[in-house]
């Protein structure tokens, strides 16, 4: 049995948002002739949504009452891409991350930025994919069952206890910093901290009989996580160069290649009917992303442009609140596009934690997308020699 058939064969499932309950998991149908009929529960509309595209999906976690649906969203994510890379198809067999294992090293790594920074970093739960990529790379990944978190502690109010005991650890340790830390010994304290909620990861562990590091374990999986880059479209920076988002969330500074809105979506639309999945990070506080009816949508008249996108950006309409997933195209009964979204906020809505977005709101509320460099191809103009450089 080779790496991949070991590492898949001894999976299991979790699922998402407060007092929700634990989900099967779930492959969407690719049938373009598939519709979705739910009601609105407080509106009484109902919606009619039939699939044009759609790519296969693990199930729909909880992030409960944490911050970190960049983590939820980039491994939903790296598990549809090790189901493509790997032909996985089999419903029981589909891969589960930890998110702990990434959520602890991500901590550990900005409490080090943090201090080194004399505190001049924003320290918080968010963060954003490129994040989740630099765990991966440097420290690997593990099933969720090795890391499954929460031991001693309730999922629902851990998150919060834990964001204020690192962050306060942290700011301690940068008040001593400043004068003179003897020694680089206190950041394992901000691992005992976190221990009680993350868990323990060991150095080794058994997948269906044979032994894997992090490192080797995401090895076998086939995922590189240099093949993966971080697109975004705004005109305050040139088009088609790259430049650090400026949003609080962005603490390790990475940068993102920056294209104009059509291309961002041609890039989006690609990846889907290609068989990609997306990361898709956006702001979700607006009053059309609509709890009761699982769908997403700009108030009739809403002037949908690369100025107006810019304008809410620059006068923080549009802000970075929260990841997700793009599986999949589908069209209303007018035939308008939608894009098919898996939040991780639990089976909640008529679509049990899925999402109908249109076009126009992915387009005037998206901040940055992450796509397989592979998407590009021969389809696209020149300049993205310099994106996938």
């Amino acid at each position: 049995m080779n790496a991949n058939a070991i590492i898949h064969n001894d999976m299991n499932m979790k699922t998402i948002f407060v007092a929700m309950t634990i989900s099967l998991p779930i492959l969407y149908s690719q049938n373009a002739g598939a519709e979705a009929k739910k009601p609105a529960k407080k509106t009484g509309c109902t919606y009619s949504f039939t699939t044009i595209k759609a790519n296969p999906i693990t199930s729909v976690k909880n992030q409960y009452l944490s911050s970190t649906c960049w983590c939820y969203s980039a491994l939903s994510f790296l598990e549809s891409e090790d189901m493509r890379i790997n032909g996985i198809k089999d419903t029981t067999a589909f891969p589960d991350f930890s998110e702990m294992f990434v959520i602890g090293r991500s901590y550990r790594d900005r409490a080090v930025k943090y201090v080194r920074l004399d505190g001049k970093l924003n320290f918080g739960p968010g963060s954003e994919f490129d994040d989740v990529m630099h765990v991966v790379k440097d420290y690997g990944i593990v099933p969720q069952d090795i890391q499954p978190g929460l031991k001693y502690t309730h999922k629902f109010t851990a998150p919060i206890f834990m964001d204020h005991k690192v962050s306060k650890f942290a700011k301690e340790a940068n008040r001593y910093n400043k004068k003179r830390l003897s020694d680089s010994a206190w950041i394992h304290g901000v691992d005992k901290v976190m221990a009680p909620y993350i868990g323990d990861c060991p150095d080794t562990f058994s997948v269906a009989g044979k032994l894997f590091t992090p490192s080797s374990y995401r090895d076998g999986l086939g995922i590189k996580p240099e093949n993966y880059v971080t697109l975004t479209s705004f005109a305050h920076h040139p088009f088609h160069s790259w430049f650090a988002l400026e949003i609080p969330d962005n603490w390790r500074w990475d940068e993102s290649y920056n294209i104009t809105l059509d291309e961002l979506i041609s890039v989006l639309d690609t990846a889907i009917m290609k068989g990609y999945t997306v990361g898709w990070g956006a702001d979700v506080s607006e009053k059309g992303f609509k709890m009761h009816d699982g769908v997403a949508v700009l108030p009739e008249g809403t002037e949908v442009s690369q100025a107006s996108r810019q304008k809410e950006f620059d006068n923080k309409s549009t802000t970075d609140d929260h990841g997700m997933q793009i599986f999949g195209i589908a069209a209303d009964r007018d035939g308008k596009k939608y894009y098919m979204v898996k939040n991780s906020w639990g089976k909640v809505g008529p679509y049990k934690g899925i999402w109908y977005v249109s076009e126009d709101y992915v387009r005037m509320k998206t901040i940055d997308i992450m796509v397989n460099k592979e998407v590009m191809g021969k389809s696209f103009p020149s300049f993205w020699v310099s994106a996938v450089k």
